[in-house]
C-alpha cells in the first residue's frame, strides 16, 4: 500500500562492515590460504581509505595465525605483505597489553620492535600512508609517550594523505586522557581537523569519536559505577554544544558528499554519528544516519552506553517515529 513505512533491515554486526571481497579474502584465511588476501590488496590499488579500512580488518583476522608471516615466505619483496605484517604486529602487541593490564606497560624493546617493522614497510611502499598510521597507533603504547617521533610520524602520514580518517582517530587517541593528553588537547585537535576537511569528509565525526573517548574515561575511572545523577550524567551528550556539533557534523559530512550508499570504510563513523545524534535528541540526523547504515552495525560506541544491538534497534525505531 502506497505510504506504508518500509520494514527496517535486520541489524547486522558484520565484521567486514559490508565488503563483500573482503569477507571472500578472509574465507580464504579460515582455510589457511594468504593468496587472497594478496589478490584483494592488488585489486584496492592506492585508494588509500579503502586500503586501510581493509589492512585493519585484515590484521584482526590473521593476528592469531600464520598467515601473514607464510605469504611474506613466499614472496619476502611483496610490498602490500610488508604492510599487512607490520598491521598485525601491531594488533599483537596491544593484545598483548590488554593481557599484562592497562597498568603493567610493556617491555619497551619489544614496542621497538614493532616499530622497526612499521618503518620497513613504509620503506617498502612509500606511497602508503597506512604504515604511518600503525605507529600513531602504536605510539600509545610508550610509557613516555615518544611525542618527538609522533610528531615526525604524523607529518609523514598527512605528506600522504592530509584527510586519513584512521590516521587522524589513532593521533585523536594518543592525544586523550586516557593516553598521553587531555580533554582539552584531544577537542582542540578533533575540532581543528574538522574545520579544516574538505567537504563531504568523514573527519567532522572526529568531535563524536572524542565525546566517546571523554565518556569512556570517567567511566574506566569509576569502573562502570554512575558517579553523577542520570540527568547530569545525560548532559555529556545533550549540552548545547554536543548538540551544535552533531549537527555541524552532518552538514560537513553527509550534508555535502555525494548522494548513494556510504562505504563499508566509512560505517564505524557513522555509527558514532548515530550515537551522537541520538544522545543530542536530533532525530532527523540520527534517521538520516540510520537509513545510510541500512543496519550495520558495530558494537562501539552502542556497547559504552549499553546492549549494542538493543540501543541500535531501539533508537532506530525511536528516530523514525519522531
Amino acid at each position: 500500500m502506497a505510504g506504508r513505512r518500509r520494514t527496517p533491515p535486520p541489524v547486522r554486526f558484520d565484521p567486514d562492515l559490508g565488503d563483500r571481497p573482503l569477507t571472500t579474502a578472509r574465507q580464504d584465511i579460515v582455510i589457511g590460504r594468504w593468496q587472497g588476501v594478496r589478490d584483494l590488496l592488488h585489486a584496492t590499488g592506492d585508494h588509500w581509505a579503502l586500503r586501510t579500512h581493509r589492512v585493519r580488518l585484515l590484521a584482526h583476522a590473521v593476528a592469531g595465525s600464520t598467515t601473514v608471516e607464510t605469504w611474506l615466505a613466499a614472496e619476502p619483496k611483496s610490498a602490500d605483505a610488508q604492510v599487512l605484517k607490520a598491521a598485525t604486529e601491531v594488533v599483537r602487541l596491544f593484545g598483548r597489553a590488554v593481557t599484562a593490564g592497562r597498568g603493567a606497560g610493556l617491555d619497551r624493546n619489544r614496542v621497538d620492535r614493532v616499530v622497526d617493522c612499521c618503518l620497513r614497510a613504509a620503506g617498502s611502499c612509500p606511497p602508503d600512508p597506512m604504515p604511518w598510521a600503525s605507529l600513531l597507533t602504536v605510539a600509545r603504547l610508550y610509557e613516555d609517550g615518544t611525542r618527538h617521533r609522533v610528531t615526525q610520524w604524523w607529518d609523514e602520514l598527512l605528506r600522504r594523505d592530509p584527510h586519513h580518517m584512521e590516521g587522524h582517530a589513532q593521533l585523536l587517541r594518543y592525544y586523550s586522557a586516557r593516553w598521553h593528553g587531555t580533554h582539552g588537547t584531544m577537542y582542540d585537535f578533533a575540532r581543528a581537523a574538522a574545520g579544516a576537511a574538505p567537504p563531504g569528509s568523514p573527519l567532522p565525526v572526529l568531535v563524536q569519536i572524542a565525546r566517546v573517548e571523554e565518556y569512556r574515561y570517567v567511566s574506566d575511572a569509576t569502573h562502570g559505577r554512575p558517579v553523577v545523577p542520570p540527568r547530569t550524567g545525560q548532559q555529556h551528550w545533550d549540552h548545547e554544544l554536543a548538540v551544535t556539533e552533531v549537527r555541524r557534523t552532518w552538514e560537513r559530512w553527509l550534508g555535502m558528499r555525494e548522494a548513494g550508499p556510504v562505504p563499508a570504510q566509512e560505517v564505524g563513523e557513522l555509527n558514532y554519528l548515530a550515537h551522537a545524534a541520538c544522545y543530542a535528541g536530533r532525530a532527523v540526523e540520527a534517521a538520516d544516519a540510520f537509513r545510510l547504515l541500512d543496519g550495520r552495525a558495530v558494537r562501539v560506541p552502542w556497547s559504552y552506553t549499553g546492549d549494542p544491538e538493543a540501543q541500535f534497534t531501539r533508537w532506530r525505531r525511536q528516530v523514525a517515529t519522531a
